[in-house]
């Protein structure tokens, strides 16, 4: 089987004949093909999208509002089969692929009030006779290029505030995991959606460099490793585009002494561990403080030593494999390097088997104690189910720590003090922070965003945010006189009268 592109609402093979494998991480054999778009296939996506955005720009608020409530409750009653399809070929469980599901459906339910997002403002008689009044406008065509972690939920950042401001839209979704973005398409024509307005073309870099270069797309959001990020900003903002790029992360949870150990080890293990740590929110360090270090390390060798892994179609399982046998290779490297320059294996995830599965892609729970930041395992963002443990004198110690990491996407505290965790949330330089919370992903009526090298430019992704990036404001002057002037306009800077 071939996974073919979606362009102007229907399947197409299009111009370019190079495929690529899709595994099955389990199992580590290849499972299907996916066709690779060339930039003739983005052309011809982009020319779909932009002959649909001619009635779809100037589509009712109405409409739109209408098809986003359909498209939820499909994605609602498809909810199984959209998640074993991206559990097939993520690895991650069907229970995680289905709160990945939720979280992305949280998007369109947003989406679907945005007729009160996009409503304007209005200033009567700001002089003799004179109003002054404003609106949004759609971009029209916007394209989004997303990673493989969250095949389903990152797009959908994108394309329901894209599509319900108005726009149209070409996604280029991971050709590591590319069929759920064609069931969400094949939902979208169920919903009613005319044909254009959503198009999806599979590829690589082949794809990405013409979806950025071509002069037909008006916007460009996109989520992935800082390199890329940054590639992706720079390239496209050269062609005039508008552009959301989210880079990657080394997002630390700080747990101090008055902590509860238990609660705090449960949450690190979960945030560090799910998925197999391919999350961009994933905890990759714990920075113990004071006293809390030897107790929590205790806790969490027991509760990483207890987590149950094998294939994401198990039910038993709570977590499955990496996604590829490259990213198994560079975990466990990086693992290897971090004990190398010091690291204390307190639980090796290396040479996991899972019986039944022995070609699979995984990497067991791993946690390094007495990380330092000059260990390759810290400076590097390891993506995989690696937790380092790092050492902190002093709430102070922890801070600095935090604010000294290039990547600010999200951190965590765990206490039982207030004062504490208001300083904490006022003084690290990161978006996203938790208190009690390991994972602090903000809803869908809020803005998704970090600082430093997890945020190239300054545009966050979805909520309001979301809704400015795709469109742009209009301001209107208007007098409507009741009789014909005599006088003649004035020459002078026109002033309040």
């Amino acid at each position: 089987m071939t996974i073919e592109h979606w362009i102007g609402g229907a399947f197409t093979r299009g111009a370019s004949t190079r495929t690529a494998a899709v595994y099955n991480p389990a199992t580590g054999e290849p499972a299907r093909d996916v066709l690779l778009a060339g930039p003739a296939d983005v052309d011809a996506a982009v020319a779909a999208a932009a002959k649909a955005f001619e009635a779809w720009g100037d589509s009712s608020l109405s409409q739109r509002t209408r098809i986003m409530f359909r498209f939820r409750e499909l994605l609602c009653k498809h909810e199984d089969a959209l998640a074993r399809l991206v559990s097939a070929e993520h690895g991650k469980v069907v229970d995680d692929a289905r709160g990945e599901i939720v979280r992305g459906r949280e998007i369109v339910e947003y989406a679907c009030g945005i007729a009160e997002a996009l409503k304007g403002s209005y200033s009567d008689q700001v002089s003799g006779g004179v109003d002054v009044f404003n609106f949004r406008r759609p971009l029209g065509v916007c394209a989004g290029i997303t990673p493989f972690n969250f095949p389903i939920m990152v797009p959908m950042w994108m394309h329901p505030m894209a599509i319900a401001t108005g726009n149209t839209f070409v996604l280029k979704p991971s050709e590591r995991d590319p069929s759920v973005s064609n069931l969400v398409a094949e939902l979208y024509a169920e919903a009613g959606l005319p044909d254009g307005v959503f198009n999806v073309v599979h590829g690589d870099k082949a794809a990405v460099d013409a979806i950025l270069d071509h002069p037909g797309i008006a916007a460009v959001s996109f989520v992935g490793s800082t390199p890329i990020a940054k590639y992706v900003h720079e390239r496209a903002t050269a062609t005039g585009k508008r552009v959301q790029a989210l880079g990657g992360a080394k997002n630390h949870a700080v747990v101090l002494p008055d902590a509860d150990l238990e609660f705090a080890a449960d949450h690190l293990t979960a945030a560090a561990f799910g998925s197999a740590g391919q999350r961009c929110m994933a905890i990759s360090v714990g920075v113990a403080v004071g006293d809390a270090g030897d107790a929590l390390v205790e806790v969490l060798k027991r509760k990483a030593e207890a987590v149950k892994v094998g294939p994401g179609d198990d039910p038993a399982s709570e977590m499955g494999p990496v996604v590829t046998a490259a990213s198994r290779e560079r975990i466990t490297a990086l693992v290897a390097s971090g004990i190398d320059q010091g690291a204390v294996p307190v639980v090796d995830g290396r040479g996991l088997t899972v019986p039944g599965h022995e070609g699979g892609f995984f990497v067991g729970p791993t946690v390094l104690d007495r990380v330092t930041p000059d260990m390759d395992a810290y400076r590097e963002e390891i993506f995989g189910p690696v937790l380092a443990v790092a050492r902190a004198a002093t709430v102070d110690e922890a801070i600095a720590l935090v604010n000294a990491n290039p990547y600010g996407n999200g951190t965590a505290i765990f206490t039982s003090s207030g004062a504490a965790a208001r300083r904490f949330q006022r003084e690290v330089e990161v978006g996203m922070i938790g208190v009690n919370v390991p994972i602090p992903v903000p809803m869908s009526y809020y803005s998704f965003g970090g600082w430093k090298d997890s945020l190239i430019g300054d545009s966050p992704i979805h909520g309001p945010d979301g809704v400015r990036f795709y469109t742009r404001a209009k301001t209107v002057t208007s007098r409507w006189p009741e009789v014909r002037q005599t006088a003649g306009a004035a020459f002078h800077f026109p002033t309040s009268s």
